[in-house]
């Protein structure tokens, strides 16, 4: 046993002094000289032991330390014969890491000792955070000796930045400047989260540091109290206790007294407390600083079980059945080192756990997770929240009760510890140029695409038949659209197509009842009739747009739609074609009398409607109507309707009837001073005029339509063409039948014919006139 002050030479003068057992300084003859020492248990300090493992690891003499837990010490190849009963710093860092990011934070602040212990302990911790995808805000050192002089800059840091969680990789003495400042510096509403080496301290604990480490967070080792301990200490005393000397350094420890040294008299020494040796150690040993300190002797005391179980492994091997060349056993009074540390390396303590020690030396990480929160007194206490056991699986190796966590100041709500708040669902991720990824910008998805977790850092594109909720966190299948007879439009228009079709129907009975009377006669009852017919057709031809557009509606409703118009509009170019001839038949010595028979008007008919329908079989032969799914019309929705298949057949159809009614109002305008019996010219003018405009109004308002919409404007386009025809030209009729029957007599017909031909005469005889006046100035002009 080597008393070092944790000062690294003594460390090394006590381990030489061991190797060749003396107290002088080493010869080259010493080293070959026998030695009774075979194992060292030590040091405290990570970077001490670094520096025995390499004097003892040469002359292969196992080291077993307590407390150190640097990292590296785990490297065999550099440190063969390294042991230490207690977890390595690089699993305490994989806990933090994992205890860190269980919260979510990702925008971390990380404080670290400038020795092997801090640089060591710090780097497979912002490691494992940048691995994981979370970013570190600012990493700081703190100089060892020389705290005053960067400490306030590491805090100013700490106080500036926004992140809010910062992990210290430090021990309790080198932290206390730190928290110091912190306090000086008000800084309160961070989350420290803390390593083994301070994670309790009892120090640290005081009042004094409520405001900046209430809250906080932290790995410690579990803990253990070596069984008998606190009964054997509480027999010990200066006086009867053997070796005195250690026993009055431990009493003054705990009583914070001083024994008076011999022959010196209590007025030359300074004021402090003297030990009487009347001290009661019951009265400490519920006392919180006194408990702490005895689980530290736990590592100890492993070490030296560990040593005691490979001795006893070692001198009960039987000759033959030896771990050595041929079976061989090591000397028990005279083994070698690497012997022994064969026998460490397979200790077992516990036949139930295994091997004592994993492959590198260390003992697997086992830690309680600790959170500091205030007593009722004002000092803080570390409370037990969860456990990291590093044997586990990742997704098993950490437990917590996140419930009885009290934050900073005694709050219940989450902190968070982000450079940019989370991205919602719907929303990805875009980094801010020059800056960390977890600095982000963002961004909603574009239509069509959706992100289904927080931070997600791609948008997906739905599939063809789905499309985002309103959050754009999932696909829904899109709805379909067409115009149908539940939709209220479709509906709608359905009953009014029904409706309207009775109307030529009724008026077409009218038509039959009169049909002897003059106006029916003048009418050209045979086309008139005729006419009614393909009206009433036309009304009812909209229905073949409503409902789910299929192969064969499709197919129809196009063809039905131009043959019916066309026969409608022939039946009127025929009328139209009739009123003219009829005019012209009446002067004397005309020959188109002929012409003015039923049988020129249906082959009119017949020409005008098999003209459309070879265009029509054409269209269907060539590149026919087919149902389609459009996707693009309407974001969001299917909707289903009928591709024409060939937009120019489809215009060429439509531009036909407009030739049809064009050319039937061109002559109707002609004519419409015919003097006729009943004014049918005007009538038909009026009509076409009518019919010309729904048309050439609809072909922006399908242009401009979508969906569903661009059916309905074909359909308004239908019912609102057809009731023009039928409101222009026949509606005065059924006035006349049925309000004004006096106008339908033969007398009413007689005296508009009079006027007619007094009309006739009073226009040839002023043509007379003028022919004869503009003949004779002429002439005597000449002469």
């Amino acid at each position: 046993m080597y008393e070092t002050c944790n000062i690294a030479h003594y460390d090394l003068q006590a381990a030489l002094q061991f190797l060749t057992d003396s107290r002088t300084s080493i010869t080259d003859n010493q080293c070959t000289s026998r030695s009774l020492f075979t194992t060292a248990i030590g040091a405290t300090i990570s970077s001490n032991s670094v520096i025995l493992a390499h004097v003892l690891g040469a002359f292969r003499y196992p080291q077993i330390s307590p407390f150190s837990s640097v990292s590296i010490l785990g490297n065999r190849k550099m440190f063969p014969s390294f042991f230490r009963t207690l977890s390595s710093d690089f699993i305490q860092a994989k806990g933090l890491a994992r205890l860190i990011l269980s919260f979510g934070w990702t925008w971390i602040g990380l404080v670290a000792l400038n020795n092997d212990y801090g640089l060591q302990g710090i780097q497979p911790i912002k490691e494992e955070i940048v691995k994981s995808g979370a970013c570190v805000a600012f990493i700081e050192y703190i100089l060892l000796g020389q705290a005053d002089r960067n400490v306030p800059r590491i805090v100013k840091t700490i106080k500036e930045s926004i992140a809010m969680a910062v992990v210290i990789f430090s021990n309790e003495i080198e932290c206390v400047p730190l928290i110091n400042e912190m306090v000086k510096q008000t800084i309160t509403g961070k989350i420290f989260i803390g390593n083994a080496g301070w994670s309790r301290s009892v120090l640290l604990s005081s009042k004094q540091y409520f405001p900046a480490l209430s809250g906080s967070l932290g790995l410690a080792a579990e803990d253990y109290v070596v069984p008998g301990l606190s009964q054997f200490l509480s027999k010990i005393h200066p006086s009867t206790s053997t070796p005195t000397t250690w026993t009055k350094m431990y009493w003054e420890k705990v009583f914070s007294c001083q024994f008076l040294p011999q022959n010196q008299n209590v007025s030359s020494i300074n004021p402090v407390r003297l030990c009487t040796g009347s001290e009661r150690l019951e009265d400490v040993m519920n006392n919180s600083n006194y408990i702490s300190s005895l689980k530290s002797t736990y590592y100890m005391s492993a070490a030296v079980h560990v040593i005691a179980k490979a001795w006893e492994d070692l001198r009960s091997c039987k000759s033959g059945e030896g771990p050595f060349f041929n079976g061989t056993c090591a000397d028990f009074l005279n083994f070698k080192p690497w012997q022994l540390i064969y026998y460490i390396r397979r200790v077992q303590l516990d036949i139930n756990t295994g091997k004592y020690f994993n492959d590198y030396g260390d003992l697997s990480g086992f830690y309680s997770i600790v959170n500091w929160q205030l007593k009722a007194d004002g000092t803080m206490t570390q409370v037990k929240i969860g456990n990291y056991n590093s044997k586990l699986l990742p997704s098993q190796d950490l437990t917590m009760n996140s419930d009885v966590i009290m934050w900073n100041l005694g709050s219940k709500q989450f902190p968070s510890s982000r450079c940019s708040d989370n991205c919602n669902v719907g929303f990805r991720k875009v980094v801010e140029q020059g800056k960390p990824l977890c600095c982000y910008d963002c961004i909603p998805c574009l239509q069509g695409e959706i992100s289904n977790q927080t931070d997600s850092l791609n948008c997906y594109r739905c599939p063809w038949n789905q499309w985002p909720d309103a959050e754009k966190s999932r696909c829904l299948p899109k709805p379909i659209e067409f115009l149908s007879f539940e939709d209220p439009l479709g509906a709608s228009v359905a009953a009014t197509s029904i409706v309207s079709s009775f109307v030529p129907a009724v008026i077409w009975v009218f038509f039959i009842y009169y049909k002897h009377t003059p106006l029916v006669k003048a009418s050209n009852y045979s086309l008139s009739c005729l006419l009614l017919q393909s009206l009433s057709l036309c009304f009812i031809c909209s229905l073949g747009f409503i409902g789910y557009p299929d192969h064969d509606r499709c197919l129809l409703r196009q063809v039905s739609f131009g043959l019916i118009f066309t026969l409608c509009v022939a039946c009127i170019l025929a009328k139209t074609i009739m009123v003219v001839f009829a005019f012209m038949a009446t002067r004397p010595g005309s020959n188109l009398r002929k012409w003015t028979t039923l049988k020129v008007s249906y082959t009119i008919i017949l020409i005008c409607f098999i003209l459309q329908l070879i265009l029509c079989i054409t269209w269907m032969s060539v590149a026919p109507p087919f149902p389609q799914y459009n996707l693009e019309a309407k974001p969001g929705l299917i909707i289903v309707d009928c591709n024409n298949g060939s937009s120019v057949a489809f215009w060429a159809m439509l531009g036909y009837l407009f030739l049809l009614a064009t050319i039937s109002f061109i002559v109707a305008f002609l004519a419409r001073k015919l003097p006729d019996s009943f004014k049918e010219a005007q009538f038909i003018t009026f009509s076409m005029l009518a019919f010309l405009s729904v048309w050439i109004s609809y072909i922006p308002a399908s242009l401009s339509a979508q969906g569903k919409y661009t059916v309905a404007m074909e359909v308004f386009a239908i019912l609102a063409s057809s009731w023009a025809v039928l409101i222009c030209m026949l509606f005065p009729k059924c006035y006349i039948l049925m309000l004004r029957p006096e106008l339908n007599s033969k007398d009413y017909l007689m005296m508009r014919n009079k006027n007619r031909d007094a009309t006739k005469l009073w226009y040839f005889l002023f043509h007379r006139y003028l022919e004869k006046v503009f003949f004779n100035s002429s002439e005597e002009g000449g002469n």
